[in-house]
């Protein structure tokens, strides 16, 4: 039964990416028909430079629908794997002309192998049975200001909600803590931490009880062609948990690539980690997949437009300067 019911969430997920990516592609398809091939792909790659490092900030004006598929193997897993697909819309609120509400949210969907306690449970290594479901979503909110300056800050609360329906991953818990974003762009770098920790307010703590700490660093190289090197290692701790039990620390890089499909522009990316420090139960190895689909506000555009133009009339001011005897 849990099989099916995991095949049924798994199809019903591709239907949905499917769905988006040809509406995506329907679109392009009847408004781009007067559009030559050639400039067509001039279009998208000016597109896809401009929003390579928009993408890599996680407060960017921009609309985002990532799916984030992680994959967990070995250390405490044993033969078993942990699966976890994180649906993460991203909605940019504007407050006025100079401030920014992004609403970030974070939906997992997780496949949990049933624990191994060294046999006693009386089941074998190779038929631990896997519960997959839903569990606790985040929502996290940050508020920063639209104005450009050098580094980028952004503040606000993180809620978690009980919504778990998947036993091993129920806390029955709500939460509730500080969130903030700060990072830096220079040159072809985007550099920053992520950092929240969120605390019980209500619920049943049933022996454990919520405290748990993430810190996210990202660090990307941009490339030519909207290609990046990228490492954004997920590194948290359940200050609940025994001591020597808290902390999972990742190390690992991958790549990322903007690309279209149709007229969409996503965002693609493969990353590996290796957790030098894990809970017993955990896994020492990460695959993480993403793809993201990108949708810049108008205002986004219109601010790089300017900006745009700006550099366009100094740089004829300094041609003409130039030329002058």
């Amino acid at each position: 039964m849990l099989h099916i019911m995991d095949d049924e969430r798994r199809a019903l997920l591709a239907v949905a990416i499917s769905a988006l990516l040809v509406v995506g592609a329907a679109h392009a398809s009847h408004a781009q028909q007067a559009e030559t091939d050639s400039t067509r792909d001039a279009r998208h790659d000016k597109e896809a430079a401009n929003l390579a490092k928009e993408s890599q900030n996680p407060v960017a004006n921009m609309v985002s629908l990532p799916l984030q598929y992680n994959y967990y193997a070995n250390g405490g897993l044993g033969t078993a794997s942990q699966m976890v697909l994180n649906v993460q819309p991203v909605l940019p609120l504007p407050i006025g002309k100079n401030w920014l509400v992004v609403s970030r949210t974070i939906v997992p969907f997780v496949s949990i192998p049933l624990p191994d306690v060294g046999g006693g449970n009386g089941i074998s290594q190779l038929a631990r049975p896997q519960f997959g479901g839903i569990a606790d979503i985040q929502e996290q909110a940050y508020f920063t200001s639209t104005k450009p300056s050098k580094w980028t800050w952004a503040v606000g609360p993180v809620m978690s909600f009980p919504t778990a329906t998947n036993r091993l991953a129920r806390t029955g818990q709500w939460g509730l803590g500080p969130t903030a974003v700060g990072l830096t762009m220079p040159g072809p770098w985007v550099i920053g931490l992520l950092a929240n920790n969120v605390w019980r307010i209500g619920g049943d703590a049933n022996g454990h009880t919520l405290n748990t700490l993430t810190l996210q660093p990202f660090i990307n190289y941009n490339l030519a062609h909207a290609w990046a090197i990228s490492t954004a290692p997920l590194i948290t701790s359940d200050w609940s948990a025994r001591e020597g039990n808290r902390w999972t620390v990742p190390i690992g890089a991958g790549v990322s690539k903007i690309a279209h499909v149709g007229d969409q522009p996503l965002n693609f990316i493969l990353q590996y980690y290796h957790n030098v420090k894990h809970p017993e139960l955990g896994g020492s190895n990460q695959l993480r997949m993403e793809v993201a689909a990108l949708w810049p506000t108008a205002a986004a555009k219109a601010a790089e437009q300017k900006a745009e133009m700006a550099k366009k009339k100094e740089a004829e001011r300094k041609t003409r300067q130039g030329s002058s005897p």
